[in-house]
């Protein structure tokens, strides 16, 4: 035996063109079919050395480059689409969800502040001054809005700042409770949960204020776009900050338009009639 096969080598295997395996001449390349076109490969140098072999058909080219620049940017917007649609859902039936749970617990409190006394009663001394009403806390719940024509209602708070409005319509600090001479004014976010449907309102349409013991029924008598700027729409006798005031009026303001906030929507109402609670409820509620 060879010596060769005894360490493991393996001997050539003899070429179909010589059976005795006697040529050492090398064995032709084979041809390319036809149609086909051989490309040759070429070494790819670095700093470090040969690293890899490529050919002309792998290398970038321009359409190449484009093709994938598309590719990437229509995922960046199939991405960015997404997080718009999520942001959408969480407007219209998150916010609106949140905003409900909190304006049931709202109305949990004002139940509990308008339920009556078990305190026995005690006659007033004749001499005793009439107790003068604590000015509300701001965030605390004054009374009930109500919209028919919307079919919306929701508890309003004392203030008008962020923290206040967050979960519902804020009654302005320094306007008329309801029900009073002058104006009693209250702000919401333009929202889905709010007052989104207020350029809805026409004039006549009927918007009821529910007090401790009162229904307070008011009429729609203007609707305005100012700018927001222009508080005095707010004042006892809107538009003239300087006027004392002779009617029950009731104003309601948001941003405008929807999805922004350069201008206010202003609806102005005036006290059609007030009803007591004792009576039930006013016909404009189903009463």
């Amino acid at each position: 035996m060879d010596s060769t096969a005894l360490m493991g080598a393996v001997p050539r295997t003899p070429t179909t063109d010589d059976p005795t395996g006697a040529s050492d001449s090398p064995a032709e390349p084979p041809r390319p079919r036809r149609g086909e076109r051989v490309v040759q490969l070429r070494p790819h140098q670095t700093g470090e050395g040969y690293k890899s072999v490529y050919s002309e058909l792998t290398r970038p080219s321009i359409a190449s480059r484009l093709r994938t620049g598309i590719r990437i940017s229509g995922e960046v917007l199939i991405t960015f689409g997404l997080v718009v649609l999520l942001f959408a859902g969480y407007e219209v039936w998150g916010k609106s969800a949140i905003v409900d749970a909190h304006q049931n617990d709202l109305s949990s409190q004002l139940a509990e502040a308008w339920a009556p006394t078990d305190s026995p009663t005690v006659a007033p001394s004749a001499a005793a001054p009439s107790a003068k009403p604590s000015p509300p806390v701001h965030g605390k719940p004054i009374a009930g809005l109500y919209i028919p024509k919307l079919d919306k209602n929701w508890v309003v708070v004392e203030g008008v700042t962020q923290a206040d409005i967050r979960y519902a319509p804020g009654h302005y600090p320094t306007s008329a409770m309801p029900g009073q001479i002058g104006n009693f004014s209250v702000a919401g976010h333009r929202n889905r949960a709010t007052f989104w449907r207020l350029d809805e309102l026409d004039d006549g349409d009927a918007i009821v204020v529910e007090g401790k013991t009162d229904w307070y029924v008011y009429r729609v008598s203007q609707t305005r776009i100012v700018r927001p700027t222009q508080v005095e729409v707010v004042a006892p006798v809107p538009g003239e900050p300087d006027k004392k005031p002779t009617k029950r009026m009731l104003t309601l303001t948001t941003c405008n338009p929807k999805f922004d906030n350069y201008q206010r929507l202003i609806i102005h109402a005036e006290l059609d009639r007030t009803q007591p609670k004792s009576a039930g409820r006013p016909a404009e509620l189903g009463g």
